[in-house]
């Protein structure tokens, strides 16, 4: 094999181990994206938890505005978890996981993780997801549309905060 061939297969393997580490949200990313969906939230009138998981579903964080209730912190990290252990956001799951759905049932698996309404979207970057995004203290359509603002900012502004 030639100095050249070698050369090459190197710098593939070096591409594509680059590209797995960078698969993940990084916490500045979260932040800046919580911060821009609190803006909008506060907007809406919407006391709201807002929590950002990595590609593995594992939290990078979670922010509890002013008067949201306390059982909306369990309800956004599980949206968070919903969206990137299932690949869709928790409103597209709502409809194939209503009775006779082909998903029906499915809130009762993952130790009652998998959250069916909507409030939670993947993250994606260059078509992979990095993380997700639960949002909940609203109503379902309020939670919905903040979420579906994340996931818009995230794609337009936060990817480029490296």
């Amino acid at each position: 094999m030639q100095e050249q061939d070698v050369n090459k297969i190197v710098s593939s393997v070096m591409e594509a181990m680059t590209d797995t580490v960078s698969v993940h949200i990084s916490l500045k990313q979260a932040k800046a994206l919580i911060e821009k969906v609190e803006e909008k939230a506060k907007e809406m009138g919407v006391n709201a938890v807002i929590a950002v998981s990595n590609a593995c579903a594992n939290p990078v964080a979670v922010h509890c505005m002013d008067n949201s209730y306390i059982a909306s912190y369990d309800v956004a990290f599980q949206k968070a978890y919903t969206v990137v252990a299932l690949k869709m956001s928790t409103i597209e799951l709502k409809s194939l996981s209503q009775p006779g759905g082909p998903l029906y049932g499915i809130q009762h698996t993952n130790q009652g993780r998998i959250v069916i309404f909507g409030g939670g979207e993947p993250l994606k970057a260059n078509g992979r997801i990095v993380g997700g995004l639960g949002v909940s203290g609203g109503s379902e359509e309020q939670d919905t549309a903040l979420a579906a603002y994340g996931s818009q900012v995230f794609n337009k502004e936060v990817l480029k905060w490296q």
